[in-house]
């Protein structure tokens, strides 16, 4: 009988051990040092700006210094929604024109590709292909203002877009109700300042209503701009298969081709969220709200 006690009283600790270990709290791996997000964004929150706009004037532009690069964000190649990208071994010497976007409050607070939370309270960037953190001078090429801004982060990864700018970059550059603009966007070493030498920092007049128009009905989503008009006609067609209506597609002159814009409205108010969360579930997750 000793023997079968024994092998009791064994497979008895052994259930124990078991038990104790089931028990312990998975611990969370340190993050990929790989690591690129991509739609880290506040579920249901439309994207735009803060309901009392800050002094921008008042918010200093970075200025350029050597940094390290980030542990985060420059892995070369990587792939978003199956499609791959190489980061830059430098930024010296980088100068590119294309379509300038925004994003606000929907990210205000999120992980960036380098892990550093986004503000839109700050001067930055994202880009597809500059090392993080790299600093650019961007600039509108419909108006002339120019603002620099550090790029901390990855995207812009819909249509062509060349670079996503913080909500206080766009508004310096003018550019947020239209939502995009052409712009030229060229890398900085350090010693080279923020403001142009013969160039005053322009003040972004608060914004006001239409006197001739009341604010309802003044509101679209712009679901896409493209300089293609058949990626254009495709938006749009998906739009109407999918039972979308007051489609608007509309052709703005822009500094070296037509931009084509496809937009959802004019919406009152009260039907804004309603129609951004029903394109969210169509699929079309860079939808811009333009307010005019």
């Amino acid at each position: 009988m000793r023997p079968v006690v024994l092998r009791v009283f064994a497979l008895t600790i052994l259930a124990a051990l078991l038990a104790a270990c089931g028990s312990q709290p998975a611990r969370r791996p340190p993050p990929d040092p790989d690591y690129t997000p991509g739609g880290l964004y506040k579920p249901g929150v439309l994207d735009g700006g803060p309901a009392i706009p800050p002094d921008i004037a008042a918010i200093p532009e970075p200025v350029p210094r050597v940094e390290p690069l980030s542990r985060y964000g420059n892995r070369s190649p990587y792939t978003v929604l199956g499609r791959s990208y190489r980061v830059l071994a430098s930024a010296e010497g980088y100068v590119e024109r294309g379509i300038a976007s925004w994003y606000g409050e929907k990210f205000h607070g999120r992980a960036t590709s380098s892990l550093e939370p986004y503000d839109m309270y700050r001067f930055s960037a994202a880009h597809r292909s500059l090392p993080l953190p790299s600093y650019v001078r961007v600039t509108n090429l419909e108006n002339g203002r120019s603002v620099v801004v550090r790029v901390n982060d990855r995207g812009p990864f819909h249509g062509d877009r060349l670079i996503d700018l913080s909500y206080v970059a766009a508004a310096k550059l003018d550019i947020l109700t239209q939502g995009v603009a052409e712009v030229e966007v060229r890398a900085l070493t350090p010693g080279e300042g923020p403001v142009l030498a013969d160039a005053p920092t322009p003040v972004v007049p608060a914004p006001r209503p239409d006197p001739a128009m009341p604010d309802f009905g003044r509101t679209w989503l712009q679901v896409g701009a493209f300089r293609d008009r058949r990626n254009a006609d495709d938006v749009q067609r998906r739009l109407l298969d999918a039972g979308v209506d007051r489609i608007e597609l509309s052709r703005n002159q822009g500094e070296r081709e037509p931009l084509w814009r496809v937009r959802v409205g004019p919406l009152a108010p009260d039907a804004v969220q309603r129609e951004l969360e029903r394109l969210l579930r169509l699929g079309f997750d860079a939808v811009t709200p333009i307010r005019e």
